[in-house]
């Protein structure tokens, strides 16, 4: 039984099953007549119509598929029309003319409430609309009653019958020929759409929401109503006589006219399309041309409805019969408004709205019909296509043709509807022909819009990416009415080209391209390339790189190249040879995005650079040339970095364009140029290296695969072409821009992830060799190296790989590194005191910035955390500047030195604290030579005076006492201090006077020390006080002393008493100034205090011996200021003063023996007051010479 099932619903006829459907639906109908209505409410259920119009209701469904129009309705025997009671069967066999007659008298009425209501609105109140309401309900009652009768009561005609007929038999036979003769007398009646009055029209305007309609309201609405039923009866009426003709007898009689059901169709018809068109053209008189897609052409839904019904109404006739299609009459009307009105045609008023513009009314009017035809019989969207493809190509030949005179916006306009129509009907290739006879003529005009300002200019891209994205733009789906202000006509013809070459390949298989290449490639020969300007150029490239991404590339770039070799070099200019790499450039960007080898057309255009960048390596003075050359070299550096940046995998021949004309074209630029070319490298050098590590990650060897050849490929051109230049610059006599860093460093991890293609002066180890040519190297700018270690410090893989070879030192270099950095920060600021220029602030302040960030960077390392850590320093340096941070790393080495114990520990720590270090002397060379700036002299001394300081332990030993004799050879005592009569430079002497007290708190600390140096390191710590004790005096009595004097600020840090800084200060305490007198007894002060704090007896006996000889050299010669100074020392240490009697005495006895006058009474009175003051030792003193005889 299986295999005899059929499944009968796959032969059920489309009509049958609708109507099966519609049958079902009829319990759900309502039973209120459909009607045209423009009011919504919230139960639409999101619906384009309102649930009473004729298609949401399903009416028009019901009649085409010829069935009941109002199944609910009309049942009883008694119908009520017009307040009087009928007969439902029989009441319009019986009474047609005077049913007709109630309608039109009920018309009359309502146009009399509607002129009543337009003069003196005052007067009408909420009974006059609700009248208004009633009476068009009636009408439209009365006609869908009509329209029922036809359906259920009419009788088809018969055969012939000889036999007399009942009365009632012969007044229904005569029926269909009163029907057409009524209907063509409404039809006279309610006349045209738009000659209703203005009062009425204007109800279009209402709100749709409102809840009361005017009388006018109801009158408009009403005609609309009649219009469509009228179509609606005729059709009923024709089907239900079977499609016969049914003559207007009478009519026919009494005018000779002739008047048919079939005419009195197609003239109705025709007068409703043309009433329709009126509307619209109106509508249109308000339309600007960029917003014509946008702005519809019916004033309310209820006109939108109307062109709906009467579309689907012609089409489904048209099938049956060889009737006008929708289409057909639209366009016989359309050629109306094209004609001009003839006398007769002004008489009859048949033409009395004429439209300015009837070319773009007709786009416009065309294309927002065609938009109707996705409504189906129920108002649903539907995917239903219809052409008018015949009348649109005639339309498309005017609006090309010269003379009518079409302007670019409207064109625009003519093509944006144009291009909506290929969206909603069938694509035709036709238009594309039409058009490219056009644009092929005009390539060089740049289809501008004045008034639209720089939105309407033409564009010329800048770029190969540009000019591929503005292609693809055109290829891809986006909003229509947008692309007025963004595209020209020209591109708008693009756009209908890609889509008329996706779809129809798509739709049919046969790919379009073959059947309009012939068309295209005729239109260009070698006058025709050779007349193109540069905006016929760029046109030239849109049309052939759409071509190229939408059908066969190689095909169409293969012929793009050769139409180019008709171009001399004579007769193109620099700007539209730029173009023409730019586009070639583009058509790479498609082989890359298709996937295609590069090779053929890379080596052309690299070939082509190779020789620009030779005359631009050799042409000197000549600044045009160099201009016009370098347009074309930046632009072949635009077109290879866009290459590499949209390239997945570099494995279609990339390397091509990296050939040895950059060997010409880095060594001659400058500036600006050569920042260009190097953020170019850095580009490639990425997008390589993401490419690789893609491929296969990490050193080791690649396997033969044909993208790792491509890879290996084009570092093996990096390398070769671009590293020399690269090597050469890093000691160039000015600080190099940061991108030379920034490149050095994209090479280096290049040498790590694919070491073998590194040039062989870098094997075998390049990474190491890198880092020692751009980051270790002593001689290269710090700015260079800052940047550069600030890219590789965070690389882990990096350091992995540098500790797998077995180098241990690269923190340790790095460290050093920023040492250099740190101490040469002012290396290039001038010696002078010229201001600065903004530019070299902004350089100084970028430097800064990227020494901070090379500060935060070193403190990460772990030997650096390591040494913080155990000095138990937790301070965030990142956040301190360089400097500040530089002097906390060297106390926090210093400070883990003297946490060793072991002597091993102590030695490495040495070994490792001067490998951070390394020729710290070289780093500052470049300031003691020329004594200046200022800033990196306070810089140099500050820093090594720190060290000197803080790692005097480390110093001390012998490993480091070299580096200690340079540094007071270089920094205290060079050998123009040691010449008395040759002023020093006050910044010189200025930044050493702020730094002294750390050398002489550090050199103290180490002589100190048991050391085979120590005598000779006491001497030159003597030298030193000797020479700056004096320097740093104000330059006379009268001058006021600035802060301490450095040697007094040593000693307040310094508690070690130090003989030769004593014996200096007793010295100058001897000095008549009263300002040297009040600075050493200040540093008097200071050794006292120290001697008190310190521990042991040791320092005391050391002072006690520096008065004693003080004592005996001057006590004699400056008796009374000897004596006054030991006043004073005794005020802060009578026992030390007090150990000094014997020697005092012994001075004074002698004294007065040598001059042999006895006593000096002078000298014992002052000796007496020095005595006063030292207690009960002072007062048995002074009881002995009183004693005393002669």
């Amino acid at each position: 039984m299986d295999d005899d099932w059929v499944d009968m619903d796959s032969f059920t006829p489309p009509f049958l099953t609708e109507s099966l459907e519609m049958a079902m639906e009829v319990e759900k109908e309502n039973s209120k007549p459909s009607c045209f209505s423009c009011v919504f409410d919230n139960q639409n259920g999101g619906r384009s119509f309102s649930s009473e119009s004729y298609l949401a209701s399903g009416s028009l469904k019901r009649v085409l598929l010829r069935l009941d129009p109002s199944p609910n309705d009309y049942e009883e025997d008694i119908v009520e029309m017009f307040g009087f009671q009928w007969v439902t069967e029989t009441a319009l066999v019986e009474s047609c003319g005077l049913l007709f007659g109630l309608l039109r008298q009920q018309i009359y009425r309502l146009e009399d409430l509607a002129q009543m209501s337009s003069s003196d609105f005052s007067k009408f109140n909420l009974f006059h609309f609700t009248w208004a309401d009633s009476i068009r309900q009636q009408c439209i009652e009365f006609l869908h009653y009509v329209k029922v009768f036809i359906f259920r009561y009419l009788e088809p005609p018969k055969a012939e019958n000889d036999g007399m007929l009942h009365p009632y038999e012969e007044l229904e036979a005569q029926l269909p020929s009163l029907l057409v003769e009524e209907l063509h007398s409404l039809t006279l009646q309610i006349g045209h759409l738009y000659e209703l009055p203005s009062s009425v029209l204007a109800a279009f305007t209402i709100q749709h929401q409102a809840k009361l309609f005017p009388p006018s309201w109801h009158l408009l609405h009403l005609h609309l109503d009649i219009h469509w039923l009228v179509l609606e009866i005729l059709h009923v009426l024709g089907e239900k006589m079977m499609r016969q003709v049914v003559y207007a007898n009478h009519f026919i009689n009494l005018t000779g006219e002739n008047l048919t059901s079939i005419s009195l169709f197609e003239s109705h018809c025709g007068n409703l399309i043309y009433d329709l068109i009126s509307i619209s053209i109106n509508k249109y008189l308000k339309v600007r041309p960029s917003e014509a897609l946008t702005s519809h052409h019916y004033p309310c839904t209820c006109i939108k409805e109307l062109w709906i019904l009467v579309i689907h109404l012609l089409d489904h006739r048209s099938k049956g019969s060889h009737t006008e299609s929708f289409w057909s009459s639209v366009n016989i009307n359309l050629k109306k408004v094209f004609e001009k009105p003839s006398n007769s045609d002004r008489m009859s008023g048949f033409e009395t709205i004429q439209c300015k513009d009837p070319l773009s009314f007709s786009w416009w009017i065309i294309t927002h019909l065609a938009s109707l035809y996705q409504f189906d019989r129920n108002g649903n969207l539907d995917e239903k296509k219809e052409s008018n493809w015949k009348f649109v190509e005639e339309l498309l030949k005017k609006s090309i043709d010269a003379q009518s005179g079409v302007l670019e916006e409207q064109l625009r306009m003519h093509l944006q509807c144009c291009l909506t129509l290929c969206g909603l009907w069938d694509l035709n290739l036709s238009v594309t022909t039409i058009l490219w006879d056009y644009y092929s003529k005009n390539l060089n005009s740049s289809f501008t819009v004045p008034w639209l300002g720089l939105k309407g200019l033409a564009n010329i891209s800048k770029n190969p990416l540009s000019m591929l994205e503005l292609v693809k733009s055109c290829c891809c789906d986006q909003p229509i009415p947008a692309l007025y202000n963004s595209s020209n006509s020209y591109l708008l013809f693009l756009c209908i080209l890609a889509r008329m070459m996706k779809e129809e390949a798509e739709s049919s298989g046969v790919h379009p391209w073959k059947q309009v290449k012939g068309r295209i490639y005729s239109k260009f020969h070698r006058k025709r390339m050779q007349e193109l300007t540069e905006v016929g150029l760029q046109n030239f490239f849109n049309l052939f790189l759409l071509l190229a991404t939408v059908a066969e590339t190689e095909d169409i770039v293969s012929r793009v190249l050769d139409l180019l070799d008709f171009l001399t070099p004579s007769s193109v200019t620099v700007s539209q040879r730029a173009l023409i790499w730019r586009g070639q450039f583009a058509f790479l960007l498609i082989y890359v995005e298709k996937n295609m080898d590069i090779s053929v057309l890379a080596e052309k255009l690299a070939n082509a650079f190779r020789e620009k960048a030779k005359e631009f390596l050799v042409t000197k003075n000549d600044y045009t040339q160099k201009q016009n050359l370098w347009t074309l070299l930046s632009t072949y550096i635009d077109g290879v970095q866009e290459v590499f940046e949209t390239s997945c995998d570099l494995n279609l021949s990339q390397e091509k364009l990296l050939n040895d004309g950059f060997t010409m074209l880095l060594p001659a630029c400058r500036g600006a140029e050569l920042s260009l070319v190097l953020n170019f490298l850095q580009v490639v050098l990425a997008r390589l290296r993401s490419a690789h590590g893609r491929a296969g990650p990490g050193p080791a060897p690649l396997p033969p695969a044909a993208g790792n050849e491509h890879h290996l490929a084009v570092a093996a051109a990096l390398w070769r072409n671009c590293f020399p230049f690269l090597k050469s610059q890093r000691m160039a006599q000015a600080p190099p821009g940061p991108q030379l860093a920034d490149t050095a460093a994209g090479f280096t991890l290049l040498a790590l992830d694919m070491p073998s293609k590194a040039l062989s002066e870098l094997q075998p180890q390049p990474v190491l060799s890198m880092l020692q040519l751009f980051g270790w190297d002593d001689m290269v700018w710090p700015q260079l190296v800052s940047r550069y270690l600030s890219h590789l410090i965070p690389n882990s893989e990096l350091h992995e790989a540098v500790s797998s070879m077995g180098y241990p030192s690269y923190e340790a270099l790095t460290v050093r590194s920023w040492f250099r950095c740190v101490l040469q920060m002012f290396l290039d600021h001038p010696t002078g005191a010229l201001a600065k220029t903004d530019a070299e602030r902004t350089v100084g302040k970028v430097y800064m910035e990227q020494l901070s960030e090379l500060t935060r960077l070193v403190f990460k390392l772990k030997e650096v955390e390591n040494i913080l850590s155990k000095a138990h320093l937790e301070e965030p340096f990142s956040k301190q500047d360089p400097k500040n941070a530089l002097v906390q790393f060297i106390k926090a080495v210093g400070k883990t030195y003297s946490g060793l114990q072991t002597l091993p520990e102590k030695s490495a720590m040495v070994a490792k604290a001067l490998e951070y270090l390394g020729d710290v002397l070289k780093y500052v060379k470049p300031y003691l030579k020329v004594k200046g700036p200022p800033e990196g002299l306070q810089l140099t001394y500050w820093i090594i005076g720190c060290l000197v300081k803080f790692w005097a332990p480390i110093l001390a030993t012998s490993r480091a006492q070299q580096l200690l004799f340079r540094i007071i050879d270089c920094l205290l005592l060079p050998h123009s201090v040691l010449q008395q009569d040759k002023e020093l430079p006050g910044a010189w002497l200025s930044a050493l006077q702020e730094s002294l007290p750390l050398y002489l708190q550090g050199l103290s600390f180490i002589c100190c020390q048991p050391l085979n140096q120590g005598p000779y390191l006491n001497q030159l710590l003597g030298n030193i006080i000797q020479q700056y004790f004096g320097r740093f005096l104000p330059s006379s009595p009268s001058a006021p002393a600035v802060g301490l004097h450095p040697v007094a600020v040593a000693l307040i840090f310094q508690k070690d008493i130090l003989q030769m800084v004593s014996s200096r200060a007793l010295c100058e305490s001897c000095d008549f100034s009263l300002t040297v007198k009040k600075i050493s007894t200040d540093i008097l002060q200071y050794v006292v205090e120290g001697c008190q704090a310190g521990a042991g007896g040791e320092h005391a006996a050391q002072l006690t011996a520096v008065f004693r000889q003080f004592i005996q050299d001057y006590a004699a010669l400056y008796d009374q200021r000897v004596f006054s100074i030991l006043e004073t020392v005794a005020v802060l240490d009578q026992a030390l003063v007090a150990c000094l009697i014997p020697t005092i005495t012994e001075c004074l006895k002698d004294s007065e023996h040598k001059q042999g006058l006895g006593r000096n009474s002078a000298q014992r009175e002052a000796y007496k007051r020095l005595l006063s003051h030292l207690a009960e030792a002072g007062q048995n003193e002074i009881q002995k010479l009183e004693n005393e005889t002669d």
